[in-house]
């Protein structure tokens, strides 16, 4: 956090079909619009991207080497931000599997040598953007991504959530629209 100006990852993780804006995707466009002018935006695509599958080496070597390739990308591009924002629509009550594929590989970023992967997450924020049918299903999710946050002494940014489920719901939502205006500044 060298910059004086705010750098915020946006992660959008929908499997949707590409070039296709859901409900998730749209309502954090809108939290991304009410940030103050100067503010640094990355936005990436996790299933875009090309994420190898996690390999767990904690009990056997105890350490993995530097990532190469989109892997890479990714690890730059997260500790380059002092905010992280997960755009992750409720899948199954969960987080979609290109998200817990880039969680996964937090585990290996932690035990890469020379690397305090550890100390600088916890400088930095996690929120949350989703959208689901029913706020009550989408609460396993939201209490997973906290406390991922929690255990890297992350500041927990909240989770901003809107109606999901048809396409366009979300710009029914009134009340969603309203909370993103403030969401990521408050």
């Amino acid at each position: 956090m060298t910059d004086a100006r705010p750098h915020y990852l946006f992660l959008t993780t929908s499997t949707r079909e590409p070039g296709i804006v859901g409900n998730t995707e749209w309502l954090a466009r809108q939290a991304a619009a009410a940030l103050p002018p100067g503010a640094t935006q990355t936005w990436l695509s996790l299933a875009r991207m090309d994420l190898p599958r996690f390999v767990d080496q904690r009990h056997t070597t105890g350490h993995y080497p530097a990532p190469e390739g989109d892997m890479q990308t990714l690890l730059d591009a997260t500790l380059a931000a002092d905010h992280i924002v997960f755009v992750a629509p409720v899948y199954w009550f969960s987080i979609p599997a290109p998200l817990k594929t880039y969680l996964d590989h937090w585990s290996a970023w932690m035990r890469i040598p020379g690397l305090p992967f550890k100390e600088q997450m916890a400088r930095k924020s996690l929120h949350l953007v989703t959208t689901s049918g029913d706020r009550a299903k989408a609460q396993p999710m939201i209490d997973s991504v906290r406390l991922c946050a929690q255990f890297l002494d992350m500041r927990w940014g909240g989770a901003l959530w809107g109606k999901g489920g048809p396409p366009d719901a979300v710009r029914q939502d009134a009340a969603a629209q309203q909370e993103a205006a403030t969401f990521l500044i408050a």
